[in-house]
């Protein structure tokens, strides 16, 4: 009985050796697939961030030439400028949802202009520029006739 025992460990032991050399074996090729993968996502990860840039070039140039499109080639582009939006405001006397009246804007919108957390674009700077241009009496027309 003493050697059923001992042939049933020694098998036992066995398979558990072959059992382990085969799960080594299979581990080696995941370890060498899951390393393949990192490499390949570390470089999709490259690629993204390289063609980001470039989109975020791109857009740049697309937004500079559209400025410069609607300057046109005898207008400068406009500039804008927070404090010098506020100034004229206030010089007018208008709050800002009047003066956004002007522009078909809001109250809001002027006042985060004003505050410099966000910027018009440039279609607005032109209405802004326009707005400037008028005559003080145009401009309080213009505001009582909306």
């Amino acid at each position: 009985m003493r050697g059923m025992a001992n042939i049933a460990s020694v098998l036992k032991a066995e398979i558990a050796r072959v059992a382990r050399r085969e799960v080594r074996s299979e581990l080696e090729s995941l370890k060498k697939a899951s390393a393949q993968h990192r490499d390949a996502i570390a470089k999709l990860k490259r690629q993204v961030a390289n063609l980001e840039k470039e989109l975020k070039l791109a857009r740049r140039q697309v937004a500079t030439k559209s400025l410069q499109a609607s300057a046109g080639a005898d207008e400068t582009p406009r500039r804008f400028s927070a404090t010098r939006l506020a100034a004229h405001r206030s010089k007018l006397g208008f709050s800002a949802a009047a003066y956004g009246k002007l522009l078909d804007m809001s109250g809001a919108t002027i006042y985060l202009w004003e505050q410099g957390t966000s910027r018009p674009n440039p279609e607005q700077i032109k209405k802004l520029a326009a707005i400037r241009a008028l005559s003080p009496r145009a401009r309080c027309e213009q505001v009582a006739f909306q």
